[in-house]
């Protein structure tokens, strides 16, 4: 893995190579945790002893910790050490996978996963490394391959996660996670160095509670709402909430002396309007994890779906992964010759008419094959120009911080997805053997917003300012 991870690094020192190495691999190992419950999920109710809507909280727990955590740990990152928080964050997946290895039951299975998402904060955390260690022509590639690690492991971890589901004890997916984080912390101990760049201070506190609140109460929300109903007393209470202290928790960051994330750095143009196009981005990223694995394992009586297994979902989404572990020093390379604002409008474009192409080809295998690759194609090229637009626009010392809100607004761009797909899904349905399932209408009206939503992450980016800065240290 090493050497395909260090690919774009040719030429590169092999003290820069290993890092780079390192990293992504870390990168590549916490995003399996987003997909290592999905061939489980059928299961869970029997497997767990609970109900249907009780074991979901196997995802909602995840999703919720990394919410917290991703903010959280990139300002301790700048404060105390990026690679000591990063070991930090290792060592929360490894106990949260080694609870799960030894789960049989819903409560400590839902701790465990809550455990897994803690160490969310891995990915911006070894970006800001990478700003702090590597020589700067080296450093749009590095940072490329490390955001798109992301999906890669995402892509990559399913097909493997299907296969274990199936042939073994469901225990080893937990156990096998935990071997990977272990050799990754080893790893990042042995090899990668502690940064000079931190920016001390005391940590906000009430800042961090604050921001945990109103993330929980909204994200919580938004993915429980379909649930619970949109117009329930719980859902609405909870999104009341969630403003009131999105509100106050703004308030308190632009009064206190040293901010858990400072609001004046995130209001500059740059950085604003790459986070307002990461959200989107994140929106029109999440569609096709929705879809075509929906379109795939639905009955061929349908007329649309095409009958297949989760293992088979697993190897139609693999190679997404794969283009963009491949396409990330293209990636670079674009910023480096017209600057990441023009990345990240091509990749918004790429993704978009990966959608389109998604309208027309969603009966064949081979065209679901070809859509996820081109919209990871998409993802890959603009998940390279996020850090370089964020990482130009911040003082070195807010550098994790600033990475770590970027990499939420991803997340909660998904999140708005999710529930969004949930209503256009509930709302367009046929009746097969008394059974509702999604329309084919249903995925079709799906695609369309994600490409909405791409172009409009690129709409937004056409205002950013023209030749911004690649990352640089």
């Amino acid at each position: 893995m090493a050497n395909v991870l260090a690919s774009p690094e040719v030429g590169a020192p092999p003290r820069t190579n290993v890092i780079v190495a390192v990293l992504a691999a870390g990168g590549i190992v916490v995003s399996l945790m987003q997909t290592l419950v999905i061939p489980l999920l059928p299961h869970l109710p029997k497997l767990l002893g609970a109900s249907a809507s009780d074991t979901a909280w196997a995802i909602t727990a995840t999703l919720l910790a990394a919410a917290v955590a991703t903010p959280v740990m990139g300002r301790l990152g700048d404060m105390y050490g990026k690679r000591r928080m990063l070991l930090v964050s290792l060592a929360l997946m490894v106990a949260g996978s080694a609870l799960g290895g030894l789960s049989n039951s819903l409560a400590p299975m839902v701790c465990a996963r809550a455990l897994q998402g803690l160490a969310a904060g891995v990915i911006p955390l070894g970006i800001s490394i990478m700003r702090d260690e590597l020589p700067a022509e080296k450093l749009g590639a590095a940072t490329a391959l490390m955001s798109a690690s992301l999906g890669v492991g995402g892509a990559l971890g399913l097909p493997a996660a299907a296969f274990l589901a199936e042939h073994a004890d469901w225990h080893v997916l937990f156990w096998t996670a935990a071997g990977a984080g272990v050799i990754v912390t080893a790893l990042v101990f042995l090899l990668v160095p502690e940064s000079a760049q931190r920016s001390g201070g005391s940590f906000d506190l009430p800042g961090a509670v604050g921001l945990s609140v109103a993330l929980i109460c909204l994200l919580l929300a938004a993915s429980k709402g379909a649930g619970w109903g949109w117009t329930s007393g719980l859902t609405l209470g909870l999104f009341a909430i969630g403003i009131v202290a999105l509100l106050i928790w703004c308030w308190w960051e632009l009064r206190v002396r040293q901010p858990l994330v400072d609001l004046r750095t995130t209001a500059r143009p740059q950085v604003l309007i790459t986070n307002m196009a990461s959200a989107a981005f994140g929106f029109a990223m999440l569609a096709q994890s929705l879809v075509i694995p929906q379109v795939l394992q639905l009955p061929e009586a349908t007329g649309y779906g095409l009958g297949r297994s989760m293992m088979a979902v697993g190897l139609v989404m693999a190679p997404s992964g794969l283009v963009m572990m491949l396409i990330a020093p293209v990636s670079a390379r674009i910023s480096a010759l017209s600057g990441p604002r023009t990345t990240l409008i091509v990749g918004a474009i790429v993704v978009a008419a990966g959608y389109g192409l998604g309208v027309e080809f969603m009966s064949a295998i081979w065209g679901l094959v070809f859509v996820s690759c081109v919209i990871g194609a998409g993802i890959g090229l603009a998940y390279g120009a996020m850090p370089a637009l964020i990482m130009s626009a911040v003082p070195v010392t807010e550098t994790a911080a600033a990475n770590a809100l970027n990499t939420l607004m991803r997340s909660i761009g998904t999140s708005i997805a999710s529930a969004v797909t949930g209503v256009v899904i509930a709302q367009l349905t046929i009746s097969l053997g008394g059974t509702e399932l999604p329309s084919e209408n249903a995925f079709r009206v799906v695609l369309a917003i994600a490409a909405v939503a791409a172009l409009a992450a690129g709409a937004l980016a056409a205002f950013l300012p023209r030749r911004a800065a690649v990352a640089t240290h």
